[in-house]
């Protein structure tokens, strides 16, 4: 399996399978990210504090109230939480998008499924207690269960689309080719009685 291009390249499908399988892969490097975090966390303050590591985090860069706690006394920890989160961006986006490619959907539908929750998300708490934000509450639950949907559980286009070739179809072709049966009739020839050696049925030869 090219682990290159299902975790870092945007072109070409993935099917199902490979989404879940690049999403556990992913699932395994937050937590090793999560336990190197805490080793410096413990290597400059003495203590483990509330941290989190996650691809959302990327909206907090539009939101003031990131910035009002000194930065000084949390750059080691920030330049590692800005790598770590821009990686994990980068991989779960080219997940994605593969994976919409498969459905054949291009990559803007990221606007709808990953761009607006998430800004909703971010700015959640401070919004108003009015019944004007139900609509939007409900639309980014809708939005992300569609995304769910759509990427983890659909199957993509049969047969080529304009992003390429089916994976699923792929799968299938070099799961059986390995296992191809022995056609016994293809080895027997039938001699004519006249013919010598005696007529009957005869292995070929050479096979």
């Amino acid at each position: 399996m090219n682990w290159i291009w299902y975790l870092f390249r945007f072109d070409g499908r993935i099917g199902r399978a490979g989404f879940w399988c690049s999403l556990f892969f992913v699932l395994c490097g937050m937590i090793l990210l999560l336990f190197l975090c805490a080793g410096v966390m413990v290597a400059f303050s003495g203590k483990i504090g509330s941290f989190e590591l996650n691809a959302d985090d990327v909206f907090a860069i539009v939101d003031p109230s990131t910035y009002r706690w000194s930065l000084l006394d949390h750059v080691p920890l920030l330049l590692l939480k800005l790598a770590a989160t821009g990686l994990l961006l980068w991989i779960y986006l080219a997940i994605v998008v593969k994976r919409l490619h498969d459905r054949d959907k291009s990559a803007w539908w990221l606007l709808a499924y990953f761009v607006l929750p998430g800004l909703y998300k971010q700015f959640e708490e401070r919004l108003p207690d009015s019944y004007w934000v139900l609509p939007l509450a409900l639309a980014s639950a809708v939005l992300t269960l569609s995304a769910l949907v759509e990427t983890g559980f659909l199957r993509g286009t049969i047969g080529p689309n304009r992003f390429g070739p089916d994976p699923e179809a792929k799968e299938a072709d070099d799961s059986a080719s390995p296992a191809k049966s022995w056609d016994q009739s293809r080895e027997l020839e039938i001699v004519p009685p006249s013919a010598s050696p005696p007529g009957g049925m005869h292995v070929k030869r050479g096979a």
